[in-house]
C-alpha cells in the first residue's frame, strides 16, 4: 500500500502543539538527549578527504611557508600566533601583512565553543536563526508568529519585532535582501510576505503598523492543492527569490516584474512502488494499477530545500524527500523541466542544502542521519533508486533504526559523509563555516539531540559539540567575520557562543535557567 498524498513534516503537523515544551529533553526511549553530547573532539581515526576540495581548503587556510620559519627547526603546522606575528613583523613573506590564508589559519583555530550567553528567550519554538551577509543583523523566526531582527553592533538590541501575517503552523524560513532593506518570510502557505525593515518602526504588525506585501507563488496547474513553502532565498543581486514547496516544485519569483517567472516540477516521484506504471510531470493524471489518478491527488515529494549555487544565479540546487539532490541550469531548461543532473547517495529525505558559493560544491543534511559533501561534476543524468527499506520508520516520531545506520547507497556519488548528529522531527540545517575567518574549513549543523556539531571538512573529525539547549536545534549561524556562533532551539532560547574574551552578553546564570523552567 503506497500513499499518494505528499509527506507532511513536523512543521505542519499537530503532534506537538506550538507551546513551549521544556520536557522534550527526553528522547523517545526516555533517556536524556544530552547523552551523546561532548565538547571533546572525536578520538577515533578518520580517513582524510582525497579530493580537489581538500587542496582548495588547505590553500585557503595554510599560512605562507616562510611565516613558520621563525627560529630553528623545521616549520610545523599549525604555526603559533607568536610565530605568525613575529614573521609578519620581520616581513618574512615579503608582503608586510597577513594574507587572507594567514588570517584564516589563525582565526580557524579558535572555535566558538565558550558560553553560551543568552540573547533572547521566547515562549515558542525557534525555527530560523541567521546572520546577515555582513554580520550586522541577526534574524530569528519563531513558531508563535514572531520574527525578531537584532542589531548585532548595538548590543543585540531588537531592531524590528515582526508579527507575521497569515501564518500557517510556523515560520518555515526567512531571508534578508543583499542590501538589508527587506526581509521575506514563509510559512505553510503558497504566499510569502516581504517587509521593509529599514523603517523607523520597531514594531511591525502586518498591515497595521506596516505593510507586509504578499507574493503569491501558486500557479494555475497546482490542481487546487494549497502548497506550503519550506524554504525561500534571495538571489545575490536581490532581484529574484527562489523557493521550494510541499508540492514538488521550485519557484523563481521576479521581484522587479512582481510575478512568478519560473516553476519547475522538480521532484515528481517516478517510482514509488511496483503498482505505479507512469507519471508524467505535465500530464494531468498518473496510472496506478490500470487506474488513472488525477494530478490533484499527486504522488510527489516535498522540496525541502533549495538555493542558488553562486552569485550568477544560473544554477539552482534542490533537495527533496525523494532522497535526490538535483542541479538545475536555468540557461538550458527545456519544456519538460529536466535537471542538468542528479546526485545520489542519501537513503532518506534531504532536509537542507548549503552551497559553498563556487558553483561546484555543496553539502546536504539527510534524514539518514548524515551530512554529505557533493561535487556537481560527479552528477548523473540517470537515477538509480536505492530500493525500498525493509523496516518501517517515520522521522517525525521514531528513532532512526539501528539496522539502517550502516547501510549505504549502491551508487553513492558523494565526496564525503559526516556522521554523529541527529536529524529527526524537523528539517535540521547544516552549513559551511565562514570563508573569511575559517576558509570554509568546517561544517556545522543543528541536531535533534539539542546540540550543535562542528566537523572538520577534510578529516571528517567531530571537532566540537556545543551543549546547552533542552530541545532540538533546528538552525544555527556562524558570524561571517567574528568567532561567534548563535544557536536557536525549540526550547525558545537564542544563545551566543564565542571564545574566551569575546562574549559581551552576560552569561545565562543557573538561577535564571531554573526560573525559566519554573515559569514554563
Amino acid at each position: 500500500m503506497y500513499a499518494i498524498s505528499p509527506a507532511i513534516h513536523a512543521e505542519e503537523m499537530g503532534y506537538a502543539m506550538s507551546r513551549l515544551e521544556i520536557d522534550s529533553d527526553v528522547s523517545d526511549d526516555g533517556s536524556a538527549i544530552f547523552e551523546d553530547c561532548t565538547s571533546q573532539p572525536t578520538k577515533k581515526p578518520l580517513n582524510y578527504l582525497d579530493n580537489e576540495i581538500s587542496q582548495l581548503t588547505k590553500l585557503k587556510s595554510t599560512p605562507h611557508q616562510l611565516l613558520g620559519q621563525v627560529g630553528p627547526g623545521r616549520p610545523e603546522l599549525p604555526v603559533s600566533p607568536v610565530k605568525l606575528l613575529a614573521g609578519r613583523e620581520s616581513n618574512y613573506s615579503g608582503r608586510g601583512r597577513f594574507s587572507s590564508a594567514d588570517c584564516c589559519h589563525l582565526l580557524s583555530r579558535y572555535l566558538p565553543v565558550n558560553g553560551p550567553s543568552l540573547i533572547d528567550q521566547m515562549a515558542s519554538r525557534a525555527y530560523v536563526s541567521q546572520f546577515s551577509a555582513d554580520g550586522s543583523l541577526f534574524v530569528a523566526g519563531f513558531q508563535g508568529s514572531h520574527i525578531r531582527i537584532y542589531n548585532v553592533d548595538e548590543g543585540w538590541k531588537v531592531k524590528k519585532n515582526i508579527l507575521a501575517k497569515s501564518l500557517r503552523w510556523t515560520i518555515t524560513d526567512t531571508s534578508l535582501s543583499p542590501d538589508q532593506r527587506y526581509l521575506v518570510y514563509a510559512s505553510m502557505s503558497p504566499i510569502v510576505h516581504i517587509v521593509n525593515i529599514g523603517s523607523s518602526e520597531t514594531e511591525s504588525l502586518a498591515n497595521v503598523t506596516e505593510i507586509h506585501d504578499g507574493l503569491d507563488l501558486s500557479s494555475s496547474d497546482d490542481g487546487g492543492y494549497s502548497v506550503g513553502i519550506f524554504t525561500v532565498k534571495f538571489s545575490t543581486d536581490g532581484r529574484e527569490l527562489v523557493a521550494g514547496s510541499s508540492g514538488d516544485s521550485i519557484y523563481v519569483y521576479d521581484l522587479e516584474a512582481n510575478k512568478l517567472s519560473l516553476r519547475i516540477l522538480a521532484h515528481t516521484v517516478l517510482f514509488h512502488g511496483t503498482n505505479i506504471m507512469f507519471i508524467y510531470p505535465h500530464f494531468p493524471c498518473i496510472l496506478i494499477s490500470g487506474s488513472m489518478i488525477p494530478k490533484s491527488s499527486p504522488l510527489w515529494s516535498d522540496v525541502n530545500t533549495v538555493c542558488f549555487a553562486d552569485e550568477a544565479s544560473h544554477l539552482i540546487y534542490s533537495g527533496s524527500d525523494d532522497t535526490f539532490c538535483k542541479v538545475w541550469d536555468r540557461r538550458c531548461l527545456n519544456s519538460r523541466g529536466k535537471p542538468a543532473g542528479v546526485l545520489m547517495g542519501h537513503l532518506e529525505g534531504i532536509t537542507f542544502i548549503d552551497s559553498r558559493g563556487d558553483g561546484r560544491y555543496f553539502i546536504s543534511n539527510g534524514k539518514d542521519q548524515t551530512i554529505k559533501l557533493w561535487d556537481i561534476r560527479k552528477m548523473s543524468s540517470n537515477v538509480t533508486n536505492p530500493g525500498y527499506r525493509s523496516y518501517e520508520w517515520d522521522y517525525r516520531w521514531m528513532d532512526y533504526p539501528p539496522q539502517a545506520k550502516n547501510l549505504k547507497h549502491p551508487c553513492d556519488q558523494s565526496v564525503a559523509t559526516y556522521r554523529g548528529h541527529s536529524v529527526l522531527r524537523t528539517l535540521i540545517r547544516c552549513y559551511f563555516s565562514p570563508a573569511f575567518s575559517t576558509g570554509q574549513k568546517y561544517i556545522y549543523t543543528g541536531s535533534h539531540n539539542a546540540c550543535v556539531y562542528i566537523y572538520d571538512l577534510v578529516s571528517g573529525a567531530q571537532v566540537a559539540t556545543l551543549k546547552h539547549h533542552k530541545s532540538p536545534v533546528r538552525d544555527c549561524s556562524w558570524h561571517p567575520f567574528q568567532t561567534t556562533l548563535v544557536s536557536s532551539s525549540w526550547d525558545g532560547d537564542v544563545v551566543k557562543w564565542g571564545f574566551d574574551g569575546s562574549a559581551e552578553v552576560p552569561p545565562l546564570s543557573a538561577k535564571r535557567r531554573a526560573s525559566r523552567r519554573r515559569n514554563s
